[in-house]
């Protein structure tokens, strides 16, 4: 069947895809294939693919309730209801992986289908039943799970007390990994306790882009992000104590980072842009000294104390207790790569008083040789991602690093030759990390198939597989670019052809 498929979807074009990817290469460098231990998969969410919002005893979720309440901030007034319905049809997703032959399969939990309320005294056997399903089918195809536990669905009734602006969501949080690791830690070895935290934080608890809404940037951002912190260290904490020792498994988190450009090659400025967005999250956690970055801690306590006549800084140290139980609780970090940008300081103040980009204080550029996708924020730039992998390496003492997102938007193409340019050009970039010393063990596309794409709805697509979202029965058919990937992943190395 996929042959057959995959003969229908290249029609005219023959039994091999060549492309000129113009302006969207790296040169090669070093070895042409990646270690035999190295790792390829993909990667999925919750809200983006399971639909069945309220199916079998699942709570809501702040998305739910977005959607429903906020259409109209949803690009096509679209909602993750029923989406791809991998709750539902979750086979379909299990024979994409296997004709893929993806070594790993990265999803996330929706914390409401097993907890409605997000108390874990209130459990919904089905949503448990539904994950171990998903975790043994893919362990009896040799697909290892990667879990992510929150992929930005908090539940309703935990946002009601602040979300991760209460620091009370440390303990819910906790409380939450503890039982997953008690239902699923006998199979799943590898987990990540929270995706992109700066979206959760800039976009949720600053700009007021996306869920919960609260417009508090330079204030409720870096609550959020300090909150996030505790949760994930004392989630860490927690599997070392309790489960590492039976279990065998590693805990990691998914930062979401672009890497930053100086068109004067000023590293000062290169490193300080680093320090401000990879640095707030990854110094706390991978740095040797731990907190947060040093000049990050500065600039914003002067701002507070000397500008704004605060009596403390807006960004306060997390303090020794906490900066111990943080510093060092990752086994791996989990990187989230798409795009890159260009960064100068600006001479004059930027946004409003207080906020995260009056902080930053940098103003950002693109090249217009950057090849863009359908979506404005989104340009093809492979260094970006070799760069920041080496940034990683001499910052953070080489520590393990699995790309857990990587990928390229457009309108749902089958010949979907810019994806195949963007995968082609940025898993090299990897490969010449890899060959310059970089700790990258595993690599996984976003995204296995289409899915709703949170405020852009389903105008956007990043799947390796369409999905047919007007049918009942949902088919996913192979793209172009899962050839290109089925190959990548056979041979360990990126060919000029397929």
């Amino acid at each position: 069947m996929w042959s057959l498929v995959l003969f229908l979807v290249l029609g005219l074009f023959g039994s091999k895809i060549s492309v000129e990817a113009a302006n969207c290469t790296i040169q090669a460098k070093g070895n042409s294939k990646f270690p035999n231990d190295f790792t390829f998969g993909v990667a999925t969410s919750a809200y983006q693919i399971e639909g069945g919002w309220n199916a079998d005893g699942k709570g809501l979720s702040i998305w739910d309730e977005y959607t429903h309440n906020y259409p109209d901030r949803i690009k096509d007034r679209s909602n993750g209801d029923s989406s791809a319905e991998s709750y539902r049809l979750f086979d379909l997703d299990l024979k994409a992986l296997k004709d893929l032959g993806v070594n790993q399969y990265r999803f996330s939990i929706a914390w409401t289908r097993i907890f409605p309320i997000g108390h874990v005294h209130l459990k919904n056997q089905k949503g448990i039943d539904y994950y171990n399903s998903v975790i043994d089918k893919l362990l009896a195809n040799g697909i290892e799970p990667i879990v992510t536990m929150y992929h930005w669905d908090m539940p309703v009734d935990l946002q009601k007390f602040g979300g991760f602006s209460n620091s009370q969501i440390v303990e819910h949080f906790s409380n939450y990994a503890e039982e997953l690791f008690k239902l699923f830690g006998d199979r799943v070895k590898i987990w990540i306790t929270l995706n992109e935290p700066h979206k959760i934080c800039k976009e949720g608890y600053g700009l007021a882009e996306s869920p919960p809404l609260i417009a508090a940037s330079g204030v409720g951002d870096y609550i959020c992000y300090t909150n996030l912190l505790k949760a994930h260290g004392a989630t860490y904490r927690l599997y070392k104590e309790k489960f590492a020792k039976e279990q065998k498994g590693k805990v990691g988190i998914s930062l979401d980072c672009r890497f930053y450009f100086s068109k004067t090659n000023n590293t000062d400025d290169i490193d300080r842009a680093m320090q401000y967005t990879l640095g707030l999250l990854a110094h706390p956690i991978f740095s040797k000294t731990g907190d947060f970055p040093a000049i990050v801690l500065k600039e914003i306590e002067k701002s507070s104390l000397e500008i704004e006549g605060r009596k403390k800084s807006r960004l306060p140290s997390l303090g020794e207790y906490w900066t111990n139980i943080i510093k060092g609780s990752a086994d791996f970090m989990g990187v989230n790569y798409y795009t890159s940008r260009y960064v100068t300081p600006s001479t004059e103040p930027l946004g409003e008083n207080p906020s995260m980009e009056r902080d930053q204080n940098y103003q950002l550029d693109v090249d217009p040789n950057w090849p863009r996708a359908n979506a404005d924020w989104m340009y093809c730039v492979p260094e970006g991602l070799e760069n920041l992998l080496k940034y990683i390496r001499d910052e953070y003492d080489n520590v393990e690093v699995k790309i857990t997102e990587n990928g390229w938007p457009d309108s749902g193409e089958i010949n979907d030759d810019e994806r195949i340019n963007y995968f082609k050009s940025h898993i090299q970039a990897v490969l010449n990390a890899v060959n310059d010393g970089c700790n990258t063990t595993a690599y996984s596309a976003w995204s296995l198939i289409d899915n709703f794409e949170w405020n852009q709805g389903y105008t956007m697509k990043f799947g390796l597989f369409s999905v047919d979202m007007r049918s009942a029965k949902k088919e996913r058919t192979p793209k172009k670019s899962a050839l290109l990937y089925k190959k990548i992943i056979e041979t360990k190395s990126v060919p000029d052809s397929v």
